[in-house]
C-alpha cells in the first residue's frame, strides 16, 4: 500500500486480532513478558457471543495456572458433572472425579475478565476497530505478514508489526485471506442459543441431550439463568435462520423434559445463530510474521465442552511462539508450535470426532443409547474424559 493512501503506526511489537480467550490469553503472556502488545477487537466490549458458556475442569486449571481465574472463581456457578439423556429416556450423570469442579459464567463476562487481565499486564486494546486484512510484503524468505491494515476514518491505517497473531475465530478474515483456512463440506454444523430465566430442575451439572442428527446443551448460569444451545446440520437450518426465537421453541416443544421444565421460562436475550462451525486448516505453515491461535487454526463444534480449553491453550502457545520468533528469529517456530498443538491437542481432535460420527449417524446414537444402557460406567467415563479431567489433575 502506497504512502498516499495509509499512514503508518509504529511502536508495536506483536498485533493481535481478535480480544476472545485466545487472543486475550497470548496478550497476557506477551505483554507480562514486555512485550508492546496491541490487541483489535471488531465489536464493543464486552460483547455476546454464542458458546455452551462452560469452562470444563481443564480449562478452568489452565485459567488458574495463568492467574486469570479470578472473575470465574469469584462469579462463576461451579459444575460439579454432567448428565447426558439419549432416546427413550435413558439418562445417566458423571460426577467429576476427585473433587474437581469446573465454571460456568457467560462469555460476555468471561472475556471482558480475561481482556482486563490483558490490559492490566500492560497490552493496549482497542475495540470497535476492523482489522482490513494483513500487511503482506517480499522478504528474505518470500512473503511476510508485517503488521495489520485497520479501518481508521476516511483512510486505511497501517499498524505494522514484528508479529501478527491472527486470534480471530472461525471466520478469520486473516486466515481465510491468506488461504490457511477454509470451511469443509462437512460437517456443517450450526447452533442456535439464547438465555432464559425459570428453567425448571436446574442443577450443578451440565446437560447434554443427544438426539439423532443434533444435540441439545444446558448449562446453569449465575443469577437464575440458564443457557440452551441446539446443534443442528445444516439441511435443517433454514428455518432457524429466518426466526431463530421461534426455531428454539420448536425443538423445546418436541423435547418432552424439556418443555416441561420450560414451561414459563422466558427468554432473556435473543436468540442467535452461529455456523457453519466447522473450519479446516489448509494443513501448511503460514507466512514469516504470522501466527494463528484459537479457532482461527481449526475448529469443530465441540460438544465435549472443551473448546474454551483449546482456546485458552491455544492462545499461550501462540504467544510462547511469538516469544522463540521474537528472540531468536523465524527458522523453526511454525514447526515447533505445530508440534505443540499435535501434542496437547491431538488425541482429544480424534476423541472428539468419534463423538460427532456417532452423534450424526442414527444407527450410532441407536448402539450408543443400547450400550450406555449396558454399561453406564462407559459413558461416565467418556464424560471423564471429554471434560479434561486429566488434565485438571495433573496440575494440581
Amino acid at each position: 500500500m502506497s504512502a498516499t493512501t495509509a499512514r503508518s503506526t509504529s511502536g508495536v511489537d506483536v498485533v493481535i486480532v481478535g480480544a476472545g480467550p485466545a487472543g486475550a490469553v497470548a496478550a497476557t503472556v506477551l505483554a507480562r513478558a514486555g512485550v508492546r502488545v496491541r490487541l483489535f477487537e471488531r465489536a464493543k466490549l464486552p460483547r455476546h457471543k454464542l458458546c455452551g458458556d462452560t469452562l470444563n475442569p481443564g480449562a478452568l486449571a489452565l485459567l488458574r495456572r495463568l492467574h486469570m481465574s479470578s472473575v470465574a472463581d469469584t462469579r462463576g456457578l461451579r459444575i460439579d458433572g454432567m448428565r447426558v439423556t439419549g432416546e427413550g429416556g435413558l439418562s445417566i450423570e458423571a460426577r467429576y472425579p476427585s473433587a474437581l469442579e469446573g465454571r460456568a459464567l457467560s462469555r460476555a463476562e468471561l472475556d471482558a475478565s480475561l481482556v482486563a487481565a490483558a490490559v492490566e499486564a500492560g497490552a493496549d486494546v482497542v475495540d470497535q476497530t476492523t482489522v482490513k486484512g494483513a500487511i503482506v510484503e517480499s522478504g528474505t524468505r518470500g512473503e511476510e505478514v508485517r503488521g495489520v491494515t485497520v479501518a481508521g476514518g476516511t483512510v486505511p491505517c497501517e499498524v505494522r508489526s514484528a508479529i501478527t497473531i491472527a486470534a480471530d475465530g472461525r471466520h478469520s478474515k486473516l486466515a481465510f485471506a491468506l488461504g490457511l483456512a477454509s470451511h469443509p463440506s462437512r460437517p456443517r454444523r450450526w447452533a442456535v442459543g439464547a438465555y432464559f430465566d425459570g428453567v425448571h430442575s436446574v442443577s450443578s451439572l451440565g446437560e447434554m441431550h443427544i438426539r439423532r442428527g443434533h444435540y441439545i446443551g444446558l448449562a446453569p448460569l449465575p443469577d437464575g439463568l440458564t443457557n440452551l444451545c441446539i446443534v443442528r446440520p445444516s439441511t435443517d437450518v433454514e428455518r432457524s435462520l429466518r426466526n431463530p426465537a421461534a426455531a428454539l421453541r420448536a425443538e423445546i416443544a418436541l423435547e418432552p423434559e424439556l418443555r416441561d421444565r420450560m414451561a414459563g421460562a422466558q427468554a432473556v436475550s435473543a436468540a442467535h445463530v452461529l455456523g457453519p462451525l466447522a473450519v479446516d486448516a489448509a494443513g501448511v505453515a503460514p507466512p514469516p510474521g504470522l501466527i494463528l491461535a484459537g479457532d482461527a487454526c481449526g475448529f469443530v463444534d465441540p460438544m465435549t465442552g472443551d473448546g474454551l480449553r483449546f482456546a485458552i491453550r491455544g492462545g499461550e502457545l501462540a504467544a510462547a511462539a511469538a516469544l522463540r520468533a521474537l528472540e531468536h528469529g523465524w527458522d523453526g517456530v511454525h514447526e515447533h508450535l505445530a508440534a505443540e498443538r499435535d501434542r496437547e491437542f491431538a488425541a482429544k481432535w480424534r476423541f472428539n470426532r468419534v463423538l460427532r460420527a456417532l452423534v450424526g449417524s442414527p444407527l450410532g446414537v441407536w448402539t450408543a443409547t443400547r450400550s450406555a444402557r449396558v454399561a453406564p460406567a462407559v459413558v461416565r467415563a467418556l464424560i471423564t474424559r471429554a471434560s479434561d479431567c486429566d488434565l485438571a489433575m495433573a496440575m494440581r
